[in-house]
């Protein structure tokens, strides 16, 4: 597996069709950050720009898992693949019953 950068841009300004649709990427961002796929996903403050890193075999691997995304009609995107993503690794604690 390699590791891909995608810089995306949205190309339409937040309209209703736009934000009907953000539930539902969360969710699938979600699926994907506990599938070990999605390794980051960033928002700017102005909320134009996403950072994402992903894990994937190929650039078309990649852009695959971007077709998934339901905002991706609005995207314009940039791939980069990543010599290394450095990023600290916090896990949440396990609790125990016994």
């Amino acid at each position: 597996m390699n590791e891909y950068m995608i810089v995306i841009h949205f190309t339409s300004s937040f309209t209703e069709e736009f934000a009907a649709l953000i539930p539902n990427q969360r969710a699938q961002i979600n699926k994907l950050m506990e599938k070990g796929i999605i390794t980051s996903y960033s928002l700017s403050a102005d909320r134009g720009t996403l950072w994402v890193t992903l894990l994937a075999t190929s650039v078309e691997a990649v852009e695959k898992t971007l077709r998934l995304m339901p905002l991706y009609i609005f995207m314009e995107y940039t791939v980069v693949e990543l010599m290394f993503h450095n990023s600290p690794v916090y896990a949440p604690a396990r609790f125990s019953m016994n």
